[in-house]
């Protein structure tokens, strides 16, 4: 997979023409990104005054001119103020894939600068809704201590419930689903690959429980293709996936130009302006 770094619109050649005709719609969490997933969360974090970084990885021969250089893979990084928290735009980078569709951002969490690992990771694939990850990383932002753990997992499903999300019967402390049965979220153990500072996380026996993690999915019907997915490592705090479920069940509406495919006709919608 490869892909050019345009400085312009880094990376993300979805980008809706100027002249389509903009909705409000909802439910948000069958929205889609609009394609401008990137430019949404970029946009957040220059505003928090997180530095962005751009990495090019290609080939360079011996006095090459600099128009010639093949570029392999570019991917860009964001970091905050303090460097205790990052965000990668990892979608032209062979991004690993989560319920079918690839990562498009990572987001990581460190406790301190005296360790170069993340304690935390959470991956979202492309189709995520943008205001929902950018609600999650200004919060994140806003948190003194990245890592540390302030509740249990019950603020999480409170979150959804309050917006009219039902709790599923036979997990009733650990899912919920939006009333259409579309959308999911669920305390579930991690899924491979997924990076955690947790040891436990990298040392289950085969037959062993493995960690558990919020894991967030959109299935606009039953057996067909994810629109999105959300997986969060089994140390990411759970007021920071509250403040993700609150931003995914929200009834507000949101502005939108182009609509996924998959669920185009469950949603509602009106002319902007």
């Amino acid at each position: 997979m490869e892909a050019p770094l345009n400085r312009n619109s880094p990376l993300d050649p979805s980008a809706p023409h100027p002249a389509q005709s903009a909705y409000w719609v909802g439910p948000r969490h069958l929205a889609g990104d609009d394609g401008r997933l990137y430019d949404t969360v970029a946009d957040t974090l220059a505003g928090l005054g997180w530095t962005s970084l751009a990495i090019v990885r290609g080939r360079h021969e011996p006095d090459e001119a600099p128009e010639d250089r093949q570029v392999l893979r570019s991917t860009v990084l964001h970091i905050s103020p303090d460097t205790l928290r990052w965000a990668q735009w990892v979608l032209p980078d062979e991004p690993f894939h989560l319920g079918d569709l690839p990562i498009a951002w990572q987001v990581s969490a460190r406790a301190d600068t005296d360790s170069p690992l993340a304690q935390w990771s959470a991956y979202f694939t492309t189709d995520v809704p943008g205001e929902v990850l950018a609600d999650f990383l200004v919060t994140l932002d806003a948190r003194d201590h990245p890592t540390t753990a302030i509740t249990g997992p019950k603020p999480v499903l409170d979150a959804v419930t309050a917006h009219g999300w039902l709790l599923d019967i036979d997990q009733p402390d650990a899912a919920a689903t939006d009333p259409t049965m579309t959308s999911h979220l669920s305390l579930v153990d991690v899924p491979p690959l997924i990076q955690d500072g947790d040891p436990c996380a990298l040392t289950v026996e085969p037959h062993g429980a493995a960690p558990a993690g919020w894991q967030a999915w959109a299935e606009p019907a039953i057996g067909a293709p994810c629109l999105w997915a959300a997986s969060f490592g089994a140390s990411a705090p759970h007021d920071l996936v509250a403040a993700f479920a609150v931003s995914l069940s929200s009834t507000a509406p949101v502005l939108r130009r182009v609509l996924p495919e998959s669920t185009q006709d469950r949603l509602l919608r009106a002319p902007a302006g």
